[in-house]
């Protein structure tokens, strides 16, 4: 059976691209494949978007308390990530076919499960500056935004690049690319496989997830 963890392969900016994209999602009605732009222009606007939510992220990591500094956290995913549409991209083929009660249920399951991933990275940031270094618009309203994260005892930079659209709330991050990878197909992937593992039983997947986060949670408060 897959079991659903944390990818740790991706720690050195985890907690950075969980908050601009959390285990972030592209849309059920965008193409999956970010990286077929087909255009060089740029689109100032989403590249300030893009290093002005990194600012924002960075300040929280770097200037709170351990407790302040989740809350924070936890209200700034909130405002930059469209968990509805992370929730629904992330079921892949199976969002087609889930009962109402069972999203519900897996809605829940599944934001515990991506704050978990996020708080239990907080402290490893210190120092980390991004820099973004150019964009390439797909079409109007939908850019792929390069940048680097450096500092914090990293010995080299390392490059990411973000997928936003823009839409009625404004700009929103749907992707990260770390190492080639673009993390919410990754997540996608991981799920699915579950649930095909499981044959098409999604509470395969939300009882995985119910128990990482109990052990989370219990976790937490005995340390």
């Amino acid at each position: 059976m897959t079991r659903v963890r944390p990818r740790s392969r991706f720690a050195a900016i985890l907690v950075l691209s969980m908050a601009l994209g959390p285990v972030l999602a592209l849309s059920p009605l965008i193409p999956a494949s970010p990286a077929r732009a087909q255009t060089s222009q740029r689109d100032l606007t989403a590249e300030s978007f893009v290093q002005t939510q990194a600012q924002r992220a960075l300040r929280i990591l770097n200037d709170r308390s351990d407790a302040e500094k989740i809350r924070a956290f936890r209200d700034f995913t909130d405002q930059v990530a469209d968990v509805t549409t992370i929730t629904h991209f992330v079921l892949g083929k199976y969002n087609r076919t889930i009962s109402p009660d069972d999203f519900q249920r897996f809605a829940v399951a599944f934001r515990d499960y991506a704050s978990s991933v996020y708080e239990s990275r907080l402290n490893d940031y210190h120092g980390q500056t991004l820099r973004v270094t150019g964009s390439t618009v797909r079409k109007p309203g939908d850019v792929i935004v390069a940048s680097v994260v450096a500092g914090g005892g990293q010995a080299q930079p390392v490059p990411v690049r973000w997928r936003v659209i823009h839409g009625a709330g404004g700009w929103k991050v749907y992707d990260v690319e770390v190492n080639g990878v673009w993390l919410a197909i990754t997540e996608q992937q991981d799920f699915v496989s579950t649930i095909d593992n499981a044959h098409g039983d999604v509470g395969v997947l939300i009882d995985q997830l119910e128990k990482r986060n109990s052990e989370n949670h219990v976790g937490a408060h005995s340390e």
